[in-house]
């Protein structure tokens, strides 16, 4: 045979299996496709297209099982309101291929252990409810379906254990029964009825400490507030009461009752729920938001599902499954939430709003990015502009109403909704109907909240602007203009300490000198420390720290470009003259002085100058907390900074620990001395065991081997890094606890009420950094118990770091 011949056989026969390997490829992407889609509208009826999916994919069991198995078991999680239409489709599949449905049984329960044990909570929870309603469909005995149940039951009863873990366990069997209750309640009535009575003696027994932290509003008038387990066990009782019937969820599996009555059913094997380890993170509790009842809603549309009942459990979490697969893209997501099925049979724009605000103002923190919410809200305007503006325009007025009892983390949320709403509608809004709020304190909420609001505006537009979108009345809340305000070029301003070495500094500063001329200049100011007969040597030199800050910020005032430049170029003079902590206080006084009415343009100079380290954490935190920021306590700005502060010291010392961690698992994978030697025996073994080592752990080319030596002072910085994290958050809780209590005294005293709108700020900010920074307070809480948070505190401060500690007991 010729050379040309045998290619041609071989280019023959590389093309016949490229393309038998393509149209496997293409029969398994029509099969995804053909599962995926299901239940998607379509021509034909949903029954119909179920039995001909059924029939499609029994015919090709044999060759793609595996594949299929795979899609069928994914679907239901990745797409849980169609939990029902799987369940029909294995419930079909399973009638006509008993082999097929214990196999997918055993996926599933695979699938379970496998989340439980790597803390896929969310996943377990919607596999559990898909396991429920396969007995629906005559897969799974009701039987096996109870002992499962029962293992849960055992987990929440645990010993132990965090109340986190036992109530994930109970959540999940609660949120499950209203889709196999029925079911139950014919078969297995005293099974269900056991079942029922196990969870409530546990909801009895469990603290709910920590629900005032979650709280949106601390009052429950005119929506009581409920965490979410009382919610839904109250709402699963009057699902009893109503014999286990609900008018919400859509079974197209009873079309099919006469076939999957038919089909053998499969049990259960035990599942022994993983134990519980110091590492495993569980879902933190939360509060039910409830902004609207039927009598928000208008007499002439649709009634709005009463609070305790399962059809407003239902809807709501349909909702918040349709922002989570959305929530990346603001125009689907309002797209999808339009067409939320039986949209005709409830009041839809209500439900949407009031489920986007409970994620906006969810606690400790939003599942997205707040701004997310603001855009999906806006894109809703503009796809239902005949109903929705209206419906936002309501609730906000409500949450307007009842801003004296909210929490003051979703306060600042609500702020920061409101000013970026105002700001895509060209800041329209009837502030008439909110100028009551002009003969209130300062410190009112709701004159503090429009006070916020005008203040975030101005962020997003200029001061002209702002100026002209509300009444002249409103003038006492305005913000002032924001300019820097340079004591020096003021009336008087000459005869200021000092004035004389400003003016050479300015013309020095305009020639670009360098930072060693620079530094010459302020260091021949003198003192106003140093004592003539005093011989200890002042810590620093506060003149000179004020005439070098305020110049040299006031000559880069232009832009944060100019001021930036500036910090950079003289940051070695910075650090000369603000060696130590009462320096660098007295810098950040001068900062503020200088940045007083433009508070935007100072938390960006403070963070800038914590990145590049000119300022500790600690300083800021003091200066926070020190006599001359008591006018501007109560404003957010001083919180943002605050926040940023910690945030920063938080992330420091998270990458050090994982540059810790990346440094020893290099070392753990690196080969030993003996391992690379030529004449040692157990070389082979080495060589493979280095084979096996992971990319990630391998050094790459060019990256330098860490030694035991290197892991050691890293390991070193590390501890030092959570050392001063630590030192932060006793000198934030410490300030709070000293503030509060030196307030209750003096009220004690002077006979007047301490629970001024002064102290409700301050305890709503106290419990906003317990929240905001919950996972790295967390660490410290026992050395906070034990140094601050001890019993003879007053119980008004301290109920908030108990109500802390209850998070994740």
């Amino acid at each position: 045979m010729s050379r040309r011949k045998r290619d041609d056989g071989y280019e023959h026969g590389y093309r016949k299996r490229r393309r038998v390997v393509s149209e496997q490829a293409e029969i398994e992407d029509r099969l995804e496709s053909l599962i995926i889609r299901v239940g998607d509208k379509t021509s034909s009826s949903l029954e119909s297209n179920l039995e001909g999916l059924a029939s499609v994919l029994e015919a090709d069991m044999n060759t793609y099982k595996s594949k299929i198995l795979r899609i069928l078991s994914e679907c239901p999680i990745q797409m849980p309101e169609k939990c029902t239409i799987y369940s029909t489709l294995v419930g079909l599949l399973n009638a006509k291929n008993y082999n097929f449905g214990g196999e997918f049984v055993e996926q599933m329960v695979r699938n379970l252990k496998e989340a439980l044990r790597e803390g896929q909570w969310e996943s377990a929870r919607l596999i559990v409810r898909f396991i429920s309603d396969m007995v629906n469909c005559h897969i799974v005995s009701a039987s096996s379906l109870l002992q499962l149940y029962d293992s849960f039951i055992d987990a929440a009863m645990e010993q132990g254990v965090p109340q986190v873990r036992r109530d994930w366990y109970m959540y999940a069997l609660l949120t499950a029964l209203p889709w196999v209750g029925r079911e139950l309640f014919e078969k297995k009535e005293n099974d269900l009825e056991r079942i029922m009575a196990a969870m409530e003696g546990y909801l009895r027994r469990r603290n709910t400490a920590h629900v005032a932290a979650l709280r949106v509003w601390n009052c429950d008038t005119p929506h009581p507030q409920e965490e979410y387990l009382e919610c839904i066990w109250a709402q699963v009782r009057k699902l009893r009461t109503d014999e286990w019937q609900e008018r919400h969820i859509y079974r197209p599996y009873l079309a099919f009752d006469s076939i999957l009555s038919e089909a053998l059913q499969h049990n259960l094997p035990v599942i022994l729920p993983p134990p519980h380890t110091a590492s495993t993170q569980y879902p933190l509790p939360w509060v039910v938001f409830r902004m609207f009842d039927y009598t928000d809603c208008p007499e002439a549309g649709p009634l709005l599902p009463g609070t305790h009942s399962v059809e407003r459990y239902l809807i709501e979490e349909h909702l918040h499954q349709i922002v989570t697969r959305h929530h990346n893209e603001r125009k689907e997501l309002a797209t999808q939430l339009l067409a939320f099925p039986q949209r005709n049979k409830i009041p839809l724009e209500y439900m949407i709003v009031e489920v986007l605000f409970s994620e906006l103002f969810n606690m400790p923190s939003p599942r997205y990015l707040e701004i997310s919410y603001g855009c999906t809200l806006i894109e809703l305007c503009k796809l239902q502009p005949s109903t929705m503006p209206q419906v936002l325009a309501q609730a906000t007025e409500l949450l307007y109403e009842r801003i004296d009892t909210m929490n003051a983390t979703c306060f600042d949320r609500f702020v920061s909704w409101f000013s970026y709403h105002l700001s895509n509608f060209q800041f329209r809004w009837s502030w008439d109907d909110w100028q009551n709020c002009l003969s209130l304190e300062k410190d009112h909420p709701k004159a503090k909240f429009v006070s916020e609001v005008f203040g975030k505006c101005l962020r997003l537009s200029y001061y002209k602007r702002v100026n002209e979108m509300v009444p002249e009345c409103y003038s006492p809340l305005l913000p002032p203009k924001p300019e820097p305000y340079f004591k020096y070029q003021t009336e008087g301003g000459n005869g200021l300490p000092g004035a004389t070495q400003v003016q050479a500094l300015t013309e020095l500063l305009r020639k670009k000198p360098t930072p060693e001329e620079v530094l010459e200049l302020i260091q021949q100011l003198p003192n106003p420390l140093k004592d003539d007969d005093g011989d200890m040597e002042p810590s620093h030199n506060p003149l000179a720290i004020e005439v070098f800050v305020q110049t040299l910020l006031h000559l880069g005032s232009k832009s944060f470009t100019h001021t930036f430049a500036g910090l950079a170029k003289y940051h070695s003079v910075f650090k000369t003259i603000c060696e130590n902590e009462e320096a660098q206080i007295c810098m950040l006084r001068q900062v503020y002085e200088l940045w007083q009415n433009h508070p935007q343009f100072l938390g960006v100079v403070v963070d800038k100058m914590l990145k590049t380290q000119i300022v500790e954490c600690c300083a800021v935190a003091n200066w926070i907390f020190s006599r001359d920021m008591a006018p501007e306590f109560t404003r957010s700005y001083i919180w943002e900074i605050l926040h940023l502060t910690i945030r920063k010291m938080n992330k420091h010392v998270v990458r050090l620990e994982k540059e810790v961690a990346d440094a020893r698992a290099k070392l753990r994978a690196a080969p030993s001395d003996s391992e690379s030697s030529d004449d040692d025996p157990n070389r082979e073994a080495g060589e493979k065991r280095r084979r096996t080592v992971s990319n990630k752990d391998t050094p790459k080319d060019g990256e330098e081997q860490p030694t035991e030596e290197m892991v050691e002072r890293m390991e070193e910085r590390l501890e030092a890094a959570q050392s001063d994290q630590k030192n932060l958050f006793l000198i934030v809780f410490q300030r709070f606890i000293m503030i509060l209590s030196e307030h209750v005294v003096r009220c004690d005293t002077d006979g007047k009420d301490f629970n001024t709108f002064w102290y409700q700020w301050t305890v709503g900010r106290l419990q906003q950094v317990f929240m905001a920074h919950h996972e790295q307070v967390e660490k410290y809480s026992q050395t906070l118990e034990t140094l601050l948070f001890t019993h003879d505190l007053d119980s008004n401060i301290l109920d908030t770091f108990r109500q802390f500690q209850a998070l994740r007991s």
